[in-house]
Formats: structure tokens, sequence, C-alpha cells
């Protein structure tokens, strides 16, 4: 669909006033709930730096944290409800910085989408960005913030610009489509330009130029055409690590099409990870660190669905197998399927992981800015767990884990402008927090072992979060089918 119709659909369904309006660039995007809660005795994993604080005790008021401290110092007025965070830790809500919904695809209903965003919040995120945008987004970006629907403060990317029709995408095949295309995003309220696959050179340079004369950043994929050193230079946020593959083969071996994107189900551009020099990973990486750009590895989805691989009964077991709808199911397996009858050698793939392990990791050390972003529900991995996977992928690729919590607490907060509101235990911010049964900075896997949510200051026992997965888990495998493909 193109952006002009959309933009006519958004003015008559009323999500857009008469007059067109900037887009708000307010950092905190959630209901803020009334009332006093303190939670006691437990150990704080603030995020202001590598250290946890022992017997404390954080006081919430009307949403807000209000004192983090030693449990004898913490003044608690009277009426305050408690929560017992004895032998316990107590850690920032997590921000999923690339996401989608099984209800983006348009033959699934749009009220399947709430209970989406439920099944997130169960599993401790309290910030997300939705990477290619629907009119639906907004509605229920406006729905969260009125506290009329509980989810996830939500950023929002535009439809996908691409250089063909893509569902729920507008094609950008010129630079005049892509300057017209920047332009109605912008005013639709999008919080982003979202690019994904077929951009020319000249097409690009468009959408860079106009959407730093409007303001707006740009993020997503980097197309062949245009290379990673472009949207360096352009200081665009990649996804994926998009692009790096063809970056870093060897001179012999510069423009053949190698496995970013698409590439990996040509079994043909496999052969290019023979290619490989060594030392322009670690060149690429320096240069992607010193353009102070962003990166989102993805390397749960990626890894396991085109490297390690995964078994049937291991895929099964996984507690999000039941939030997949039937249909998806069968479109997924068929493709997994097909991808390994054909599949590259042990050999390859298990360097392909390699190398995204350490681009990341060279990035990190190199005082480059990585965000954990899920991809999910892509490859039979569904929201809210492959966060925490992702967490655990950091950990492999090689960060500490206190790192890797930052790539999904503080760094997404200083990339949305957003550490005066959230991203951090601190006085005065937004009373986003996950209650947990182990210690992160020794075992990143402990986010997972969740005993208690507080979104904006309301707080949600586990058996609460356990009813909004159940629900959510009917809602979306009684859905019709989605088949349609996500980037």
């Amino acid at each position: 669909m193109a952006l002009r119709i959309l933009f006519a659909i958004l003015l008559q369904a009323g999500v857009l006033g008469a007059a067109v309006t900037p887009v708000r660039a307010q950092a905190s995007r959630g209901h803020l709930a009334a009332g006093s809660v303190v939670i006691t005795d437990v150990t704080v994993v603030p995020m202001t730096s590598e250290t946890v604080i022992e017997r404390a005790a954080v006081l919430v008021r009307d949403g807000r944290i209000a004192a983090v401290g030693p449990v004898d110092r913490v003044v608690v007025p009277a009426g305050t409800r408690r929560i017992d965070g004895r032998g316990k830790y107590l850690i920032p809500g997590l921000a999923d910085m690339h996401t989608h919904l099984y209800s983006d695809d348009p033959e699934m209903p749009d009220s399947v989408g709430p209970h989406e965003l439920g099944v997130m919040v169960a599993n401790g995120l309290t910030v997300a960005r939705l990477m290619i945008g629907t009119p639906e987004h907004l509605r229920l970006r406006r729905e969260i913030e009125a506290g009329r629907v509980l989810g996830p403060q939500l950023w929002v990317a535009s439809p996908q610009f691409a250089g063909k029709e893509e569902v729920n995408g507008v094609v950008v095949a010129t630079p005049e489509q892509a300057r017209a295309a920047v332009a109605d995003a912008k005013a639709a309220g999008f919080d982003f330009i979202k690019l994904t696959t077929d951009i020319t050179r000249p097409v690009y340079d468009a959408i860079a130029e106009e959407a730093g004369r409007r303001g707006i950043r740009v993020v997503g994929h980097v197309d062949p055409q245009v290379g990673v050193r472009r949207a360096l230079e352009a200081g665009q946020q990649i996804e994926h690590l998009d692009g790096y593959f063809e970056s870093i083969l060897a001179d012999s071996a510069a423009g053949r099409p190698s496995i970013s994107n698409y590439g990996v189900f040509r079994p043909k551009s496999w052969e290019t990870i023979d290619l490989v020099d060594d030392a322009k990973i670690a060149r690429i990486a320096e240069a992607t660190a010193k353009a102070g750009v962003w990166s989102t590895p993805t390397l749960t989805i990626f890894n396991t669905a085109f490297g390690t691989g995964e078994t049937d009964s291991a895929m099964t077991r996984r507690p999000d197998w039941r939030m997949i709808p039937a249909d998806v199911r069968r479109l997924y397996l068929g493709a997994r399927t097909k991808y390994w009858q054909t599949a590259a050698t042990e050999a390859r793939r298990r360097r392909y992981v390699e190398i995204r392990n350490e681009l990341t990791r060279r990035i990190a050390a190199a005082g480059g800015r990585i965000m954990a972003g899920s991809d999910s529900p892509e490859w039979l991995m569904a929201y809210g767990w492959t966060l925490h996977r992702e967490l655990e992928a950091m950990v492999k690729a090689g960060l500490t884990p206190y790192q890797a919590l930052e790539t999904a607490t503080r760094n997404p907060a200083e990339f949305l402008g957003a550490t005066k509101e959230w991203g951090t235990i601190e006085r005065g911010k937004r009373a986003d927090l996950v209650l947990i049964a182990g210690n992160p900075l020794t075992d990143i896997r402990n986010i997972s072992r969740i005993e208690g949510v507080m979104l904006g200051g309301r707080w949600l026992e586990p058996a609460k979060l356990q009813e909004m997965i159940a629900t959510a888990s009917e809602r979306i495998g009684g859905a019709p089918p989605a088949g349609t493909r996500r980037h």
C-alpha cells in the first residue's frame, strides 16, 4: 500500500487530526499507575554500573521510583503495598528493539494485538519497537499511553520501504517516490523509516537526505546495492548485521553476492564464506563503532535457523511453541525443510555463526553501540522468550552478562533519547521493573526466571502473567493463517 493512501486512511479513520502534526518525541509512552508499592529486601541490579545493591528497598509512587536504597533507610509511607523481594533480584524492564506481531498480517484480526503485547509484558518486556508499522500499531500506542491496553511502551517504524511490493510496505523504486514516502511516514506519526530489500543507491541517497531534512531516523536492512560503508556514512541503524558479509569478502571477490538477508537461501552464495578476509572483519567492526552507528545483530534466529539448526524435539519443547498458530507452523516448517535440503556444509555453517558472533564481539570491544532485537515471531520463535535467548546469544558471542543486559535496558533508552525516563533503576524514573529469581550478572539465563513484573507502577503477580500468556495462546492459536514474510 502506498504511504499516500495509508496517510489518507489514517486521516479518514481519525488517527490524525484534520491538520498534520509533527511526530511526538516523548521518551515515555506508557501509562503510570496511581498508588504506592515497595519491593523490600531485594538485590537491585540498577544498570547504572556493573554493581548490585543488596538488601535494598525500591519505593514506587504513582508509577515512578520514589526511592532506592538500603532497606533500613527507605521510609515507607503507611498503606504502601509491600512486595517481598527476599532472595530475588530486581532489574530494569527489558526492551526488544526488533519485533513484530502475528496480527501485522492482513489475514489476522487486529483484536489479537493487545494479547500479543501482553505476552511481551509477561516475559519482562516493558519497551518494544515494532519494525514494520501499520495503522493498528499507532492505535495500540495511543491505547497503551491512555492505560486502556496493558502493553510495553511502543516505538513504531514505518511500513517497510522496498524496491518492489511487499506486505505492509511501500514501493520506493525512484528517488521521487522515496522522498514522498519519507514525508508521508513522518506526517503519519511513525518514529523511523524502515528499509528492507531492493533499494538502489539513488533511492537510498534520496531517503537519507529527505529523512535528515525532516528529522526522522533511518533503520533496517542494507541492500547490497548500497553497502555497509554507505549506511555507516549515512548514520543508518543497521539490523541483522545486514550487508556485512558482502563487506568482508577478499578484494578478489568484491562485488559478489554473499549470505546477508535472502542470500542464506542461495546455496551458491554460501561458497563466498570461504573468501572472507579476517582482517576486514576487524576493520568493519571498528568503522561501525567509529561511525557511532547502532547495531541490532539478531543472533538467535539467524544463528539457529541457518547455522546450528535445531532438532524437532528441542523446538517443540520450547515454551513459545504453543504461541504459534498451526498454519504458521506449517508455513515455516515447510521453509525449514526446504532450507535444510540444500543447506551448506557444516563447516561453512559453523563459520557463518563464528563470523556473526565475532562481528558482534568486535563491534562491542571497539566501543560500538549494540541493542538486542529478537525479530520474533520469526522462524518459529515467539516474542519475549526469544529476547531472553538473544541475551544468551550475546554472551555466547563474547559479551559479558552485564554488557548483554545493557543491550536490552540502558542502550535502547539511549538510542531512543529516553535515559531520563527508563533503562536503569533510579529515583524519578518510570517504575518498569522485573523481579527475577537469580543474579543475571553471573548467569544471564536468570532473566527468564520471572517472579513478577511492574509496568509503570502496576504490579503483576506471576499468576497474572501466566494468565496473560494462556489467554494469548488461546486467542492466537485460533486466529486465521498468516503466510507473509517479515523482515
